[in-house]
């Protein structure tokens, strides 16, 4: 890695020049005041955004409309270990850098994409046991419904 690229590379699969990273914190889409412009047209105006935290580079989705994708997997936030394959939309590029040049010490800090996920619903939806999720309301009278016998007796003998 040479002292331009000090924070690594972004390198295009399939051919083409390397991407410098060259701030902490780059703002990656289609408009010409994103840090790395890509001119697609399935690339939003502001796709994503890349950040060193503790050392790792992580990616964080700006709501795109065709989504960023590690390792062909969508995330909204995620870190990038060395190596990593990332997709902006349909391009794919491995990032590759140092954490060590970029101050990580220690193991590597916890992605918190799986976390919120997970942490984002209740015990019992994750179990696929939360009824009120999946029931509809039924109303027994309605009085907009002028129709006669709208009124169904549950308890009625058949």
């Amino acid at each position: 890695m040479n002292q331009q690229s000090k924070f690594g590379t972004l390198e295009p699969i399939g051919g083409g020049d390397p991407i410098p990273l060259l701030q902490e914190k780059l703002l990656v889409g289609r408009r010409e005041s994103c840090d790395i412009v890509l001119r697609f047209a399935n690339v939003s105006a502001h796709h994503c955004q890349l950040k060193v935290e503790h050392g790792y580079w992580f990616v964080k989705d700006l709501n795109s409309r065709n989504g960023t994708r590690i390792n062909n997997a969508r995330v909204s936030r995620k870190r990038l270990d060395p190596g990593t394959v990332i997709q902006f939309a349909k391009h794919s590029f491995r990032i590759e850098y140092d954490p060590a040049d970029l101050g990580a010490t220690g193991p590597p800090p916890a992605d918190d994409d799986g976390v919120k996920q997970i942490l984002g619903r209740s015990l019992l939806d994750r179990a696929g046991l939360d009824r009120r999720s999946h029931q509809q309301t039924r109303k027994r009278y309605d009085p907009t419904n002028q129709d006669a016998g709208q009124i169904k007796d549950p308890n009625k003998p058949v």
